[in-house]
């Protein structure tokens, strides 16, 4: 009798840390297209890339030689990555009631090509996306960036 008492506040307070982990977690979106070898990196694991995987923030996606990756997220905001490319999600906020918004990304290296979504069109100033030699604030809806290694 005393055991199933304990068993539920034990079961609720293992549900209560899990929910907050994936609370820290939010997936932002996901991954549309894949075409060659691209990689999901998380908390240092890497992941292949494939339709369907989410996608969090402080995630980095890596495309191959002559591969391609599309990611869709929660906003509808498009990312079309290149071959060879590097791309930190660093921020994202979607909560458009609360305004709360904010895109933040950094292309180390490759080609992106960037057509926004809600946030954008709701708070342009809030989407940026950093380079190593400068920082694409948008302020309309598509741009293509090329980083290139010196």
């Amino acid at each position: 009798m005393k055991i199933k008492p304990l068993l539920t506040s034990g079961a609720l307070v293992l549900g209560l840390v899990t929910t907050a982990a994936w609370a820290d977690e939010a997936v932002i979106g996901y991954i549309k297209t894949v075409q060659g070898q691209a990689t999901v990196v998380a908390s240092g694991q890497s992941t292949t890339a494939a339709p369907g995987t989410p996608v969090r923030a402080s995630d980095t996606l890596k495309t191959g030689p002559a591969s391609s990756l599309g990611i869709t997220l929660s906003d509808n905001t498009l990312l079309s990555m290149g071959p060879d490319t590097e791309l930190m999600v660093e921020e994202y906020l979607f909560n458009p009631a609360q305004d709360q918004l904010k895109l933040g990304a950094s292309l180390g290296k490759g080609s992106l090509n960037y057509v926004s979504g809600v946030i954008a069109k709701l708070k342009p100033s809030a989407v940026s996306v950093r380079t190593p030699t400068g920082t694409i604030g948008v302020r309309g809806t598509h741009f293509v960036a090329l980083v290139v290694p010196e």
